[in-house]
């Protein structure tokens, strides 16, 4: 998750437009004039219990130090790791399935594609309408492989609305967990930008470690999803 710094506070980098700017950058050029207008961004008060005690992590892949009173969403629900994007994503990756198929083809979805829509039932259940850039798109099943980016590129650059569709899949960087991850086990998770900061759960079916500079990389792939 980007950052943006203003002279007094770090603001989140979610771009979720809940403060009424396009983006953190933004609002942080209007609190610079005007702080009173700090109270707009929502997710502030999360960012302050990152000052909280701190123990060691046990398990990512640099040995950082993590707030263990942090491992709760908004909600006050406990999870076990976050999920960060693949690098070069501009968010992060998850897997649909359209509810209806067809769509794909009627609105000639295609790679590179701003779209929209909402995970509906018992896949997730999110009221938030996502919105992401199409990475990958089978016209024959319906499956979309896209990364979920904010509402800032529709607003700017337009967007098709694929509707209501099944969440089946995240695929992501794992740098801080609380717990040792194994494969066909399920966990509680948290997508770093989730604009709700709420814990999604779901089963690992695929594990990758591999080293680079920075030590080891984590990469998962989880399916199985639901928000709780």
């Amino acid at each position: 998750m980007s950052v943006c710094t203003t002279n007094t506070v770090e603001l989140p980098g979610l771009n979720c437009g809940a403060c009424g700017s396009k983006s953190c950058e933004a609002f942080a050029k209007i609190i610079a004039t005007r702080p009173e207008e700090l109270k707009r961004c929502i997710h502030l008060d999360k960012a302050a219990k990152a000052k909280q005690e701190e123990v060691h992590c046990g398990s990512c892949h640099d040995c950082k130090s993590v707030d263990i009173k942090g491992w709760q969403d908004s909600l006050g629900r406990d999870f076990d790791f976050t999920l960060e994007t693949l690098p070069g994503d501009p968010g992060p990756r998850e897997t649909m399935k359209l509810h209806n198929p067809m769509i794909t083809r009627e609105m000639d979805i295609t790679v590179g594609d701003i779209i929209i829509g909402r995970p509906l039932g018992m896949s997730c259940g999110c009221p938030i309408t996502h919105c992401g850039v199409v990475v990958e798109v089978d016209k024959r099943t319906g499956v979309i492989v896209w990364c979920v980016t904010g509402p800032l590129g529709p607003r700017t650059k337009g967007f098709k609305d694929i509707g209501y569709y099944s969440a089946e899949a995240y695929e992501g960087i794992v740098e801080r967990s609380r717990v040792e991850m194994k494969i066909g086990m399920r966990y509680w998770f948290m997508p770093r930008k989730c604009m709700l900061q709420w814990r999604h759960s779901g089963l690992i079916n695929f594990i990758n470690r591999s080293k680079t500079p920075e030590g080891v990389q984590t990469q998962i792939r989880i399916e199985g999803l639901y928000i709780g």
